[in-house]
């Protein structure tokens, strides 16, 4: 077998073992990946790399260091959700940087948490003034959860006494050309419903809709795949927005 065909052959082995080891890690974003998470991933991942492309070595080793390093991931996360100490230790764990609108100096001394830092992450939640603050929090993986004063907080409908409708989260119907029957079930919607609102709005056939969602209040949305959009439009084109 020539160098090729065995790097084929062996990448196709990492795909498929990283990709069953990581369906064993479970899934989080990465918001939530901590900084020792990160290295592990990484090395984990250099690992199939290696036993991808190294042909001048045995592939048995890097599938065992993977097979390892996996299993001890595993048990981590298994040792962190029973043991808060353990998940303190390994994780690390929130820690109040502004504290009644005043920033926490020497918590930040040992956090090694500039100022620089404070201000950059609060620009990013729109937070341009440090008087606005009550408290901020640096949670595990290094973001900031902010809390303003109330003097700065938004205005919602209970504040003004006012009734707010329920909103809900939009389900599936058709998504990119394919009937979703089983939420059309649970909706206790029939296909010949969908049909009429679909020929209502000038469709004939569920492929020509990319997508179709109904709220909680029973309104659809519909995209169809040939919009009436032919080309991108130049956005200067519209008058005032030059």
């Amino acid at each position: 077998m020539n160098e090729t065909s065995v790097v084929i052959v062996r990448s196709i082995i990492a795909f498929g073992t990283l990709l069953i080891f990581t369906r064993f890690l479970g899934k989080q974003t990465v918001s939530q990946i901590t900084f020792f998470d990160y290295i592990l991933g990484i090395s984990i991942g250099s690992m199939a790399a290696n036993l991808s492309a190294d042909i001048a070595t045995d592939a048995w080793p890097y599938w065992v260091g993977l097979f390892t390093w996996t299993v001890l991931v595993l048990c981590l996360q298994k040792v962190t959700m029973k043991w808060r100490q353990a998940s303190i230790y390994f994780d690390g764990e929130p820690v109040i940087v502004i504290m009644d609108g005043e920033i926490m100096d020497e918590v930040m001394k040992k956090l090694r948490y500039r100022i620089s830092d404070l201000q950059e992450q609060l620009r990013e939640k729109g937070i341009f003034d440090l008087k606005e603050v009550d408290y901020a929090i640096v949670e595990k993986d290094g973001q900031i959860s902010v809390l303003k004063k109330a003097d700065y907080l938004p205005v919602t409908p209970r504040d003004l006494q006012l009734k707010s409708t329920y909103k809900g989260i939009g389900t599936e119907l058709i998504y990119d050309g394919v009937l979703v029957r089983n939420n059309l079930q649970q909706l206790q919607k029939s296909e010949e419903w969908l049909m009429k609102e679909l020929k209502n709005r000038g469709y004939t056939k569920i492929s020509d809709i990319f997508l179709a969602i109904i709220d909680s209040n029973g309104m659809l949305f519909i995209d169809a795949y040939h919009d009436k959009m032919k080309k991108p439009v130049d956005i200067t084109d519209f008058k005032g927005l030059k």
